[in-house]
């Protein structure tokens, strides 16, 4: 892969020293410190791959709804799902 970056002459001119002293191309030094920062830099949640069975994250999503919550959802609500929805009749009215 190949990266282009906008740098300026005092930072160029840096890089370049500190990789040569390094023994290494700028290209090298750049790569090395570059996956050191990504290696530090904790992965966001919501990128990390969760290998839990979908029924255990709906359960812990689930676990702090107040029962009140759950008393007040309809019964008919998988055979009436246009109606909550969409706003169709009931069609067992």
């Amino acid at each position: 892969m190949t990266i282009t970056l906008d740098i300026s002459p005092e930072i160029e001119a840096e890089l370049n020293a500190t990789a040569r002293a390094q023994g290494l191309s700028a290209a090298q030094y750049a790569g090395r410190v570059l996956e050191q920062a990504l290696a530090a830099t904790p992965m966001p949640a919501d990128k990390k791959s969760d290998t839990r069975p979908i029924w255990d994250v709906i359960s812990a999503n689930m676990a702090s709804v107040p029962p009140e919550d759950f008393a007040r959802l309809p019964t008919d609500g998988a055979s009436e799902v246009d109606h909550y929805l969409y706003g169709h009749p009931k069609r067992n009215a």
